[in-house]
């Protein structure tokens, strides 16, 4: 996973570690080391001018590695221009991009080093910090979350075509299953041929109950019937399945605020596949404006070379990534977690 990002972030690092050293090394070269002098201007016995001379010598080198350097912004800005350009090839998002080099840029310039610090560990905690401040938005636990909710928990998914969505349902009831929480699937997808297909063969592995209507049928009234349903059987969460959608179709956006209407969801997730970068983070932030989301589910992050979704969306939505797609199987979910997304980087 992240290889393309790993390995320019692997590349910022050394460029800002030899700027480091280089800086280091020109001002330890300026401090030069003091000349011996005898008190009585003559010659001392060569035992103890030699042992004069190691003081002197191990005094100054002392001195020298206990100086500090302090980097500028013109130490910083040709690493810094290459980082913002490395970024944007890996699809990070435009102003998530300048809110990392603006945290790099706090941290590192007019800060004092000592000469002789690591300077791997110096970048690299600059870095990570940057990163973090970026991905940590709005930040909650989804499990605490359903376990505090009143039941049932309404949730809606929302998305495009194609991106995994309905697999990402049957993953997320199956680990609510596993947390010992009832679910209903709502198949409110009645737009796209062989969808309640789909769902109903992950709802009859899962042995989890399916609520459908006919093709073609209002999702509106899918989704109602589903949560009427959890509240008669005491059920605790109902899953809401959704048409894939473009913004741009009016006519499926109206269905989905309509939706939302005739049953109010507790929480709108949006899914889509990491590997669209940042036409990912587009489309969240578009959807975000019809049908506000709380949450962000990246699928297919096995196959991202690049990274740059998830570090993205969350910034630009303002709503916290809950999930990630890692495989096929049903335990193939990973509950977000921005120190782990971050170790994968370095």
């Amino acid at each position: 996973m992240f290889a393309k990002l790993k390995e320019k972030l692997g590349s910022f690092k050394k460029k800002i570690g030899e700027t480091i050293d280089q800086k280091a090394e020109t001002k330890s070269s300026a401090e030069g080391v003091p000349q011996e002098t005898s008190e009585k201007g003559g010659r001392e016995p060569a035992k103890e001018k030699k042992k004069k001379k190691t003081g002197i010598v191990t005094k100054a080198k002392t001195l020298i590695l206990e100086r500090e350097i302090v980097l500028d912004e013109n130490d910083l800005e040709e690493p810094l221009w290459d980082l913002e350009m490395a970024l944007l090839e890996s699809d990070v998002a435009l102003p998530v991009a300048e809110s990392i080099i603006d945290a790099i840029k706090e941290e590192l310039v007019g800060v004092h080093r000592k000469i002789k610090a690591d300077t791997t560990d110096i970048v690299e905690t600059a870095l990570r910090n940057a990163l973090l401040s970026v991905m940590t938005k709005e930040m909650f636990d989804f499990d605490e979350f359903i376990a505090g909710a009143p039941k049932p928990v309404n949730i809606a998914f929302v998305g495009v075509n194609g991106t995994g969505k309905t697999t990402t349902i049957a993953k997320v009831a199956a680990r609510l299953r596993g947390n010992g929480h009832s679910v209903v699937i709502a198949s409110g997808d009645t737009f796209r041929a062989g969808a309640t297909e789909q769902i109903e063969k992950h709802a009859e592995r899962l042995g989890v109950k399916l609520i459908k209507h006919q093709y073609g049928g209002d999702p509106a009234a899918v989704v109602y019937d589903a949560v009427q349903h959890a509240t008669a059987q005491h059920r605790d969460v109902v899953l809401a399945d959704t048409a894939g959608r473009l913004h741009t179709n009016v006519n499926l956006m109206d269905q989905l605020r309509k939706m939302c209407r005739v049953a109010p969801p507790d929480l709108v997730i949006f899914v889509d596949e990491a590997v669209a970068g940042n036409d990912a983070v587009e489309r969240a932030r578009e959807f975000n404006e019809v049908v506000p989301i709380g949450g962000n589910i990246l699928t297919k992050v096995d196959m991202d070379s690049k990274g740059g979704a998830a570090i993205s969306i969350a910034h630009v939505t303002g709503k916290p990534v809950l999930f990630l797609g890692i495989g096929q199987s049903y335990e193939d979910l990973k509950k977000f977690d921005a120190e782990w997304y971050v170790d994968q980087l370095f």
